[in-house]
């Protein structure tokens, strides 16, 4: 019987919520204040830990922007083509394989865009 991944998903508000009532101090009066400093600092640090996942291949979602994940990128091998511009021979250099960041935008961030309303 094979066991199940009990991995849990990193949820980047998740993070962010638990850290913020980390940092939280309730005064008397019952208002909570946070250093500006502290706060900063924090989600630099969320940022950071979200773009770690993501380059070992998990795929990170942020609310409303998007999602970061890693793409695989084919290696390319040498060859030759010609200069668009000048009609030149040219020599095209090999590429070898990478891995690279890829941002997906959400259908409703795309759709705001594209109405011309707000432009």
């Amino acid at each position: 019987m094979k066991k199940k991944k009990s991995s849990k998903k990193y949820s980047f508000i998740g993070q962010i919520y638990q850290n913020t009532l980390k940092l939280a101090d309730v005064s008397r009066s019952g208002g909570v204040k946070i250093k500006k400093s502290e706060f900063k600092q924090m989600l630099e640090t969320e940022f950071l830990t979200a773009a770690k996942l993501s380059a070992k291949g998990e795929r990170v979602r942020f609310p409303v922007i998007g999602a970061l994940v890693r793409k695989e990128v084919k290696a390319r091998k040498a060859g030759k083509g010609v200069n668009p511009f000048t009609g030149e021979p040219m020599a095209i250099k090999a590429r070898p394989a990478s891995k690279k960041p890829r941002w997906s935008f959400p259908r409703s961030l795309k759709d705001t865009f594209a109405d011309k309303r707000y432009w």
